[in-house]
């Protein structure tokens, strides 16, 4: 493949992603031409908590963490994120370092945008930045509501909620197969 036909798939993509799906035809091109596609191998790191957060990324296929680790060595899963999925766009804007930890659940490809670079891309495209807000609003309300299920709910009420959302997504069957191992499962 090409760099034109790779820069082309990573585009089309896009283009179907919740964070870029209302942009236009040459702002979506300027992000493309700057994304990096990667990939990871079940397990694998992404990043760690404190790395500096150098960008923000978008799952391309495959299933990746986020979760903190406690001073007992104790995981916890903040969110898992499926394709089209975009996550670290907070520390990335505000220059900070990562907040949570990445790993790869499986054989994963993202879409890595690089802060600074994407940063260009906004000053040449101003209206980019306005369409984005929305779309991050909507994003900012999704994670209280993930917040507020990791205060206030114990581990059968989050796994109940999970169970739930996998039937939703398989059309409202009565029978989910688990996506997940139970351990990972337990750290919900």
């Amino acid at each position: 493949m090409t760099l034109t036909e790779k820069v082309l798939a990573v585009k089309n993509f896009l283009h179907q992603t919740p964070i870029f799906e209302n942009i236009i035809d040459e702002q979506l091109q300027a992000v493309a031409n700057i994304a990096i596609l990667q990939t990871y191998k079940k397990n694998e790191t992404l990043f760690w908590e404190g790395d500096a957060a150098t960008g923000f990324f978008i799952v391309k296929s495959g299933k990746i963490k986020v979760f903190k680790v406690a001073n007992n060595g104790k995981e916890q899963i903040l969110h898992i994120f499926e394709t089209s999925e975009y996550f670290a766009e907070v520390p990335a804007f505000d220059g900070g370092n990562f907040p949570a930890s990445a790993a790869a659940i499986e054989f994963s490809e993202v879409v890595f945008i690089p802060r600074t670079a994407f940063f260009m891309v906004l000053q040449q495209h101003p209206t980019l930045a306005i369409s984005m807000l929305g779309t991050f609003a909507k994003h900012l309300r999704h994670l209280t509501h993930l917040v507020n299920a990791l205060s206030f709910q114990e581990v059968p009420e989050r796994l109940t909620n999970y169970l739930l959302k996998l039937s939703q997504k398989n059309g409202n069957i009565n029978v989910v197969e688990l996506d997940l191992p139970k351990t990972q499962l337990a750290a919900l």
